[in-house]
């Protein structure tokens, strides 16, 4: 006898909260060194992007009388990407009032987990940056300031290569160290919570397009500063933990190709030719925006369906 159901037909045992967890525990490594070389404040900042976006969530929720879905590690996920794309030295109200938009406005104004049409930690980034442009582009750790990797490349300098890599330098809290960036990244591969797809081809394509344009603009392009451009700024961590985000990027094969390399085309674009050094974080963003548009002209032909009839299908 053959016990026929609904679909689906095939059960994973992952769970959001288990996801959520993963994500995580990948992130810890990049925060830790964080806190370590950039000081206490660093720590501030963090827990205050966290209890911004819990508490956010659980009064929406509780307002709108909806149930509370605090405890699926959702809105932690959002407090720990948003305390990853902050200035260490940062006032602690600032990632709050971030964590209050990326939860509210982005997320349960949108319907919640799922619903969102951008990643909303990159949201309340970039609102914040309109917001308190000074503040989130002041990179003084203990009252000392000093220019950006990435600042120091638009400028025409070079940065040393193995401390980028090791996170001897500048920046943002979560994204100074790629061997912990890679770490984590590593992390979600093997626990197949991501595909290496998105990542991977986002970094080959801002590589070849930071070179094109590079060689454009100055007419003397380096493996130096295109390496640079790779291993500064929030490039890597981008690329495993913003634009891999379930919601907002494609579920299709051939769409995930295209969205990471529109990430990768923008990213150079707003690197190189554009006002600011930095430029992630518009990228992804912009991309979200087009993935109901990148999954549509990507989506695969039924089983069985000729070519031609394709579109009538």
């Amino acid at each position: 006898m053959y016990n026929v159901s609904v679909s689906p037909h095939i059960r994973d045992k992952s769970s959001t909260t288990k996801i959520m967890l993963d994500v995580c525990i990948a992130l810890a490594p990049t925060l830790i060194f964080g806190v370590v070389h950039f000081g206490l404040n660093a720590l501030f900042v963090i827990i205050s992007s966290v209890l911004s976006c819990v508490i956010s969530e659980a009064v929406f929720e509780l307002i709108t009388k909806k149930p509370i879905t605090v405890f699926d590690l959702s809105a932690v996920v959002t407090g720990l990407i948003l305390a990853l794309n902050m200035p260490p030295d940062v006032a602690w109200w600032v990632p709050a009032v971030g964590g209050v938009f990326a939860i509210v406005v982005v997320k349960m104004l949108f319907g919640g987990i799922g619903q969102n049409i951008m990643n909303p930690a990159l949201a309340a980034r970039c609102f914040l940056l309109i917001s308190f442009a000074s503040r989130m582009t002041d990179f003084s750790v203990d009252g000392v300031s000093g220019a950006t990797p990435l600042a120091v490349l638009k400028s025409g300098g070079s940065v040393d290569l193995l401390d980028a890599f090791l996170g001897l330098r500048t920046g943002c809290i979560g994204e100074v160290s790629i061997v912990c960036i890679l770490a984590g990244g590593l992390y979600l591969m093997i626990k197949k919570v991501i595909s290496p797809r998105i990542p991977l081809i986002y970094i080959l394509s801002s590589a070849l397009f930071i070179f094109i344009f590079q060689s454009a603009a100055s007419g003397v392009p380096t493996w130096q500063f295109m390496l640079g451009q790779l291993l500064t700024g929030g490039l890597m961590a981008g690329a495993f933990f913003m634009a891999t985000d379930y919601t907002t990027s494609p579920v299709t094969k051939w769409g995930q190709v295209v969205y990471a390399v529109l990430i990768g085309f923008l990213t150079a674009v707003f690197r190189i030719l554009g006002s600011s050094a930095e430029g992630v974080s518009y990228a992804i963003i912009i991309s979200n925006l087009l993935v109901p548009i990148i999954e549509k002209i990507t989506v695969p032909r039924p089983f069985g369906v000729k070519k031609k009839d394709k579109k009538e299908a």
